[in-house]
């Protein structure tokens, strides 16, 4: 027999390849859509439709990284490079004789609002406002458009995933070198970076600046995303939006004191906004990054009966970064 055909979309980043292996070690044969291939180009829409026709499962993580300042030709590129790749799956989809029978597609648990006070479910979060809120909904917008109905479709809204990617290197290094404290919320200049964008802008998000290094930090291990993609897969009950984070969610602060331990630092200076902003400038990051407060779980996924192998923050540090 034929093996079924998978389509990874903007596989080259940092969860491509974990994907990817597991596709093929659970029996799909992998083919490739990004900017050079390695199947098809976004710059070809007619390869495009010819691998999405026909295969049983698309998986679409296409999107420029947010780790960057926002310019106007970055914002630009940010929202452009997740609402147009999607716009064009769903056009093979709609197009497809035989359309797939699961779209997976990146979202980000970005999409809901600062929250100090409770946690962010799929069905009672509320949505924020401001330019990575607004890039979201225009993300999962287009994905929900019209009708496919052979095609079940799910927006996978991710919290910060750990594993062998940027960020927790970037903040691991911190805590090596004594600047491992939490990241302290405050006054500070304004600016437009975070202005609204897309079809229906929103204000930037206004919020209370008193965190404290509490500002609460969503979070997922690597191989517990994998395997929340391979569950959605086989689960054909679950649509919709579907919150990938860890049930224990931390504080910015416990995180940063987690990653101190990992490598054997007792004390991490704080970064007060005042001290932040300027290192975030000088390292070309938003500090909208470790300021807002994320608090998104897992409700869909723990409900349709998954299993977190790493639910906790500190074993979670300790299996990625042990000492």
């Amino acid at each position: 027999m034929t093996a079924p055909r998978a389509v990874l979309a903007g596989g080259s980043g940092f969860l491509g390849p974990h994907l990817r292996r597991d596709l093929e070690g659970r029996g799909y044969r992998v083919v490739g859509i990004g900017r050079r291939g390695p199947d098809a180009s976004w710059a070809d829409p007619a390869a495009v439709r010819r691998l999405v026709d026909g295969a049983d499962l698309v998986l679409n993580l296409a999107g420029r990284s947010v780790g960057c300042r926002y310019t106007d030709r970055n914002r630009e590129e940010i929202l452009r490079s997740r609402v147009e790749t999607t716009r064009l799956l769903h056009e093979a989809v709609a197009g497809a004789a035989e359309p797939p029978r699961v779209w997976l597609n990146a979202s980000t648990a970005t999409i809901y609002r600062h929250a100090t006070d409770r946690p962010q479910t799929e069905d009672d979060g509320e949505l924020g406002s401001g330019f990575s809120v607004d890039v979201a909904r225009e993300w999962e917008r287009t994905l929900f458009a019209g009708e496919l109905p052979r095609t079940r479709r799910v927006a996978l809204r991710m919290a910060i995933v750990l594993g062998d990617g940027p960020a927790l290197t970037m903040l691991r290094r911190a805590a090596r070198f004594g600047s491992g404290g939490p990241q302290l919320d405050g006054p500070w200049f304004p600016h437009r970076r975070y202005r609204g964008t897309g079809s229906a802008p929103t204000p930037a998000a206004v919020h209370d600046t008193r965190t404290r290094g509490q500002q609460r930090f969503s979070w997922i291990h690597v191989d517990d995303l994998v395997a929340a993609v391979a569950f959605l897969d086989e689960h054909e009950e679950v649509e919709g939006a579907v919150n990938l984070a860890a049930p224990g969610t931390s504080t910015n602060a416990a995180f940063m004191a987690a990653l101190r331990r990992s490598v054997g630092v007792p004390f991490g200076l704080p970064a007060p906004r005042w001290l932040l902003e300027p290192g975030m400038f000088v390292l070309r990051q938003e500090s909208e990054l470790v300021l807002k407060s994320r608090w998104a779980v897992p409700a869909r996924l723990t409900a349709a009966g998954f299993t977190f192998r790493w639910p906790e923050l500190d074993a979670a540090i300790a299996d990625l970064l042990p000492r």
